[in-house]
């Protein structure tokens, strides 16, 4: 059996190339047949193109490391219009048993700009389906992915890497759920809408908010907003109204005075039973009275308090992140080496034919002989090819004028020890 074809990882990623440039080479869903097309008519038999906020891969196999990247050099750049020569000096290539310790990063989030995005994982697997159905994932890239994805379990299983949010809008959503549980039938209300303000909105309604509902005292921007966000505007002189339905409150006017107002949310609170309210105040300078947090129903945060569940966030993944790079460490040496034990099966298993069949013939030869005739006969047979061999090698390094002969692989050197054949079979004379 030939070993498996070299896993070969070629990209550009946040750290080897500018946003800009990435956003050209990164193909859109509709494009990813049409560059997997041009990829295995280049040369790539087996590839699975990887396109993700923080990269673009290709993810090869059977293709020499200088040979991939000048084809997906070629095949990325021709969708941005650019020459080789000015995409190949921001491509990384990894191969062999560094692709495999890359690829086993990426699917445990350990290679992303936020270490332990959850995203990603997903990511991979479509892309990995989508190869798929063009006809472009073999055994060695079917076997390399689905160890990469059983190291990503055990990284998210065994360390505590997503377990806390690292940015501001994910640790608003992560506060939001410890008030509310599952945002499916909360009503959110952003106020003033703003970059920070639409940035939360997005990550509530990512995470399964029931409604979105968007108020500000400018009307055509509060309009605008509900249509980039595709929700429902609410009137700004109906506010009270629009906060007794709200279950969550993102307020980003900084009008320099103060809305939310502790009276004003008191009445609110008390309209709504007291069901709880999650405010944030995402707005510089302030929208909303500290005095509210004080309100028996209202949980009110700043952004100086998300920073803070941020910063703890991303210093409790950096410390799991050790954990898990001894994870993938350990899980891709486990698939190399069980790929080496594939590999040479096929030569152990032709030298239990080769002794069995040299037994067999022993007995056949002497079937009268006792058992210290016939084992001293079997051992003298069984040796008699590899002393030939070694004294064969050893007379050509003499030849050479001491030097060694060219390296064998532990297979071939087995075969040739033994004289044993390509399809299992073998001779030996005694």
């Amino acid at each position: 059996m030939a070993p498996p074809p070299p896993l070969v990882v070629v990209g550009a990623n946040h750290r080897s190339c500018p946003l800009e440039l990435r956003e050209r080479l990164t193909p859109l869903d509709a494009e990813t047949g049409p560059v997997l097309d041009a990829l295995r008519a280049a040369g790539f038999a087996e590839a699975v193109l990887l396109p993700t906020c923080d990269r673009v891969e290709v993810i090869a196999a059977g293709v020499a490391p200088d040979e991939a990247a000048r084809i997906a050099a070629s095949v990325l750049g021709a969708r941005a219009a650019l020459p080789d020569a000015a995409i190949l000096p921001l491509l990384y290539v990894e191969a062999g048993s560094a692709a495999v310790r890359h690829l086993f990063a990426v699917a445990s989030a350990l290679d992303s700009l936020v270490i332990g995005e959850p995203q990603i994982l997903g990511q991979m697997k479509a892309a990995h389906r989508a190869a798929a159905d063009a006809g472009m994932v073999g055994s060695a890239l079917e076997a390399a992915l689905g160890a990469a994805y059983g190291a990503a379990k055990r990284v998210r299983s065994e360390t505590r890497i997503a377990e806390r949010p690292v940015s501001i809008a994910a640790a608003a959503l992560q506060l939001a759920r410890d008030v509310h549980g599952p945002l499916d039938r909360c009503t959110a209300l952003l106020l003033g809408p703003s970059e920070m303000g639409e940035l939360m909105a997005e990550q509530l309604r990512r995470a399964g908010l029931g409604r979105l509902v968007v108020a500000g005292p400018a009307a055509g921007r509060a309009a605008a907003a509900a249509c980039r966000l595709q929700c429902n505007e609410a009137p700004f002189d109906g506010l009270g109204d629009a906060l007794a339905e709200s279950d969550i409150v993102v307020s980003s006017v900084g009008g320099g005075r103060v809305l939310l107002a502790a009276p004003f949310v008191e009445k609110v609170l008390r309209r709504r039973r007291r069901r709880p309210i999650f405010l944030v105040d995402a707005a510089v300078p302030p929208d909303i009275e500290p005095a509210v947090n004080e309100l028996d129903g209202a949980f009110l945060y700043d952004l100086g308090d998300l920073e803070r569940v941020a910063m703890a966030g991303r210093a409790t993944r950096e410390a799991a992140a050790q954990e898990a790079w001894r994870i993938v460490e350990a899980e891709a040496s486990s698939f190399e080496r069980r790929l080496a034990e594939r590999t040479g099966a096929p030569a152990v298993t032709a030298l239990r034919r080769h002794f069995e069949a040299v037994r067999a013939q022993v007995l056949a030869e002497a079937p009268g002989a006792d058992a210290e005739a016939a084992t001293r006969r079997l051992v003298n047979r069984l040796l008699h090819d590899p002393s030939e061999v070694l004294r064969r090698l050893a007379a050509e390094r003499d030849n050479s004028g001491g030097c060694a002969p060219p390296s064998l692989d532990a297979e071939e050197l087995l075969r040739r020890l033994f004289r044993l054949e390509r399809d299992g079979g073998g001779e030996g004379q005694e």
